[in-house]
């Protein structure tokens, strides 16, 4: 498990251009290890820059980016090794595949990673079984696979390097409730076994509070809030006046409460706000 720590960290998108803007204003944050964290933000907030800069595609105009304690552009030449620790599914990642069968595509990254044929074998079929596609799915061509399995290929890719942080950003973006919901297991059951770090960003608070640990909310490129869901989502107010939601129940829960029934308004699973009602009312 790695450690991923960002310091007074900067960016601006065209800089020195009359159109510059800035995207990460000065954050401070560190990601905790060995849970799943998710990060949240209205369209804009900059999230999606700051978890490209956790593996080097984007490097920082303004503070650091340490991996275990180590400045990840410490030394330039040596960044590619970042992303195999490191690794990021970008939104949409199938638009990426390219190989002829998602065999060879999952197998990409373990190959440039200099592994023997076994090793990569390995790798390949484990990481395919953690992202749910079935094995004789391997031999065929990315072209005729669902959106949703090309979305499970494009994940395997990036597991089967066995990164110490996997970093997705809007992986169910797209997807129907019940491929969102098979999606998250899935990554749920792969941070169970492998004990990696999860980072996860999404749009869907209700996602997030179901499969997050740890929240950190972004707005105007800064740090907002940071705690667990309970901590987070107990800031509706806040949350909702820079264009975030928070989950219906908990939406729910609010409205019973104004209306006299005695309910924790921090409530934000299904299953929580059941076993209150019960306990209330038994």
């Amino acid at each position: 498990m790695s450690e991923i720590t960002v310091e007074k960290l900067s960016y601006f998108h065209g800089k020195d251009t009359p159109y510059e803007i800035k995207a990460l204003d000065g954050i401070d944050l560190k990601i905790q290890k060995g849970m799943i964290t998710g990060l949240i933000g209205h369209t804009g907030s900059g999230k999606s820059t700051l978890v490209q800069m956790f593996n080097g595609i984007l490097r920082p105009h303004e503070g650091k980016v340490l991996l275990d304690g180590e400045d990840i552009w410490k030394r330039p030449k040596d960044i590619r090794k970042i992303r195999f620790r490191v690794g990021l599914v970008m939104q949409y990642p199938e638009y990426q595949l390219f190989e002829e069968t998602i065999y060879k595509d999952i197998a990409y990254g373990p190959k440039n990673m200099g592994l023997s044929e076994s090793e990569i074998d390995e790798r390949v079929r484990e990481a395919a079984e953690f992202a749910g596609l079935e094995p004789d799915l391997l031999e065929k061509s990315p072209f005729d696979l669902s959106g949703g399995q090309k979305r499970r290929a494009a994940i395997a890719g990036i597991i089967a390097m066995r990164p110490e942080l996997l970093i997705l950003d809007e992986p169910a973006a797209g997807l129907d409730p019940r491929g969102r919901d098979s999606i998250f297991q899935n990554i749920a059951e792969y941070q169970k076994k492998s004990g990696s770090t999860v980072l996860i960003v999404s749009h869907s608070m209700e996602d997030m509070a179901r499969y997050c640990e740890r929240l950190i909310v972004m707005s105007g490129g800064k740090i907002m809030l940071e705690g667990n869901c309970r901590e987070v989502f107990s800031h509706a107010d806040l949350l909702e006046s820079v264009g975030l939601d928070i989950p219906q129940i908990t939406k729910l829960t609010m409205m019973l409460r104004e209306r006299g029934i005695e309910l924790d308004s921090s409530v934000y699973t299904v299953e929580e706000a059941f076993e209150k009602i019960i306990k209330l009312y038994s």
